[in-house]
C-alpha cells in the first residue's frame, strides 16, 4: 500500500522530512547519538491528500488525512479506552497550544519521538511543563521539532489547562506496547515526522551500539492510533546487563533504579514510572540529565546517578526497562 506521509502543523505551516540510514552500522559520533536524537535532514513535499477515508482495526471511527495532520486536533480512534479528553488534550488552543493528544496520542502512549504521558503522576506532568516553560528542561539537540513544539506549547498554556491535561493523562492505565529482541541486526529505517519507520524494502542492517525502535504498523502509527505496539531491537546482552544495573546499580556502581522509582519501577509518589516506556525516549532523558539539559527539581538526583554511565550502559538500562510490564 502506498504510504501517505504525515507532517506536524506549526502555526498553519506543515513540515516534513526523511533521512535514510546507511547500510553499515552507524559510527558512534561525538555528541548526541543521531539514532536517539533524529532530525529530518531532507525536505520533501507532502503526499497530496487524495480524499481517502482512513480506518484502523477495532475502531468504528474514520478520519480524513487533513485531520490526522492537524496539530490542533487529536484523532481519537478508540474513545472507549479513556474518559473524555479535556479541550487542551483534544484540540489545544490556537495559535500556540497544540493538542496534547496530537503528539502524544489520545490516550498518551507517545512514540520514539516524544514521551508517554499515560499514567504519569499529575504533579510530575505539571512540573515538567513548568520546566519546559522556564528553560530548566531543554534538550541536547534543541532544534528537534518535538522539543520546539513542547516548549512553545508550555509557554502558551495556562495553569488551568496544564492541570486538566495532567489529571487526564495521570488517570489512564498504560498498556504493554514494547517487545524487545536482542540481536546483531535490525530492520533498515528512515526518519519520518521525527520518528523511525521500517523501510518497505524489508532490508536489514547491522545494529551496532544503538537501539532501533519502530512501530509494528507504520500506517496506524502515522494515523496516530494509540493502540499501536512497538518492536525494539537491542544489542546482544542488553537485557541481562540492564537488569543488573537497574536492580543492583551494577554491583553498586550506580544507585538502583527502584530506590526512587519504586521496587516495581512503576513510580513512587511524584517520581514517574519507568517500566514499559519508550527506550529511545528514556535514553534521551538519561543523556540530557548527564549533560545538564534537565535542571528542574529532582534533576540533580538523576544527574548524579548517570554522571559516570556510558552510552552502552544507558542502552542496556532502557532496553531492560522497555521489556518490563508498565
Amino acid at each position: 500500500m502506498k504510504r501517505w506521509l504525515l507532517a506536524a502543523a506549526a502555526g498553519g505551516a506543515l513540515v516534513a522530512g526523511v533521512g535514510l540510514v546507511s547500510a553499515q552500522a552507524p559510527k558512534v559520533p561525538a555528541g548526541p547519538p543521531a539514532w536517539a536524537f533524529p532530525l529530518n535532514p531532507l525536505a520533501f513535499a507532502l503526499t497530496p491528500d487524495d480524499g481517502r477515508t482512513l480506518r484502523v482495526p477495532d475502531s468504528a471511527v474514520t478520519f480524513k488525512v487533513p485531520q490526522v495532520r492537524d496539530a490542533f486536533f487529536s484523532p481519537d480512534w478508540h474513545p472507549g479506552d479513556h474518559p473524555p479528553m479535556p479541550d487542551v488534550a483534544a484540540t489545544g488552543r490556537r495559535p500556540d497550544v497544540r493538542a496534547c493528544g496530537y503528539c502524544h496520542r489520545a490516550s498518551g502512549p507517545g512514540g520514539a519521538e516524544n514521551a508517554s504521558l499515560t499514567g504519569l503522576p499529575a504533579a510530575y506532568i505539571i512540573q515538567q511543563i513548568a520546566d519546559f516553560k522556564s528553560g530548566a528542561r531543554k534538550g541536547s539537540v534543541p532544534q528537534r521539532i518535538p522539543l520546539v513544539f513542547m516548549i512553545e506549547t508550555a509557554k502558551g498554556s495556562t495553569d488551568a489547562e496544564n492541570a486538566a491535561a495532567a489529571a487526564y493523562f495521570a488517570s489512564l492505565k498504560p498498556r504493554k506496547l514494547y517487545t524487545v529482541t536482542e540481536g546483531d541486526t535490525a530492520p533498515k529505517t528512515y526518519i519520518n515526522n521525527w520518528a523511525p519507520l521500517v523501510m518497505e524494502s524489508g532490508e536489514k542492517e547491522l545494529l551496532g551500539r544503538r537501539i532501533v525502535e519502530v512501530p509494528e504498523d507504520s500506517e496506524r502509527f502515522e494515523a496516530r492510533d494509540s493502540r499501536v505496539g512497538f518492536k525494539v531491537f537491542a544489542p546482544v546482552g542488553s537485557l541481562a546487563k540492564g537488569e543488573a544495573i537497574v536492580k543492583t546499580g551494577g554491583g553498586g556502581k550506580f544507585a538502583a533504579c527502584g530506590t526512587c522509582h519504586g521496587a516495581d519501577l512503576k513510580g513512587l509518589g511524584p517520581i514517574p514510572p519507568i517500566a514499559g516506556r519508550s527506550p529511545t525516549y528514556m535514553f534521551r532523558q538519561l543523556y540530557d540529565f548527564q549533560h545538564g539539559e534537565r535542571t528542574g527539581p529532582w534533576s540533580p538526583l538523576m544527574a548524579n546517578v548517570v554522571a559516570q554511565m556510558s552510552e552502552d550502559e544507558m542502552i542496556a538500562v532502557v532496553a531492560y526497562l522497555a521489556s518490563r510490564d508498565p
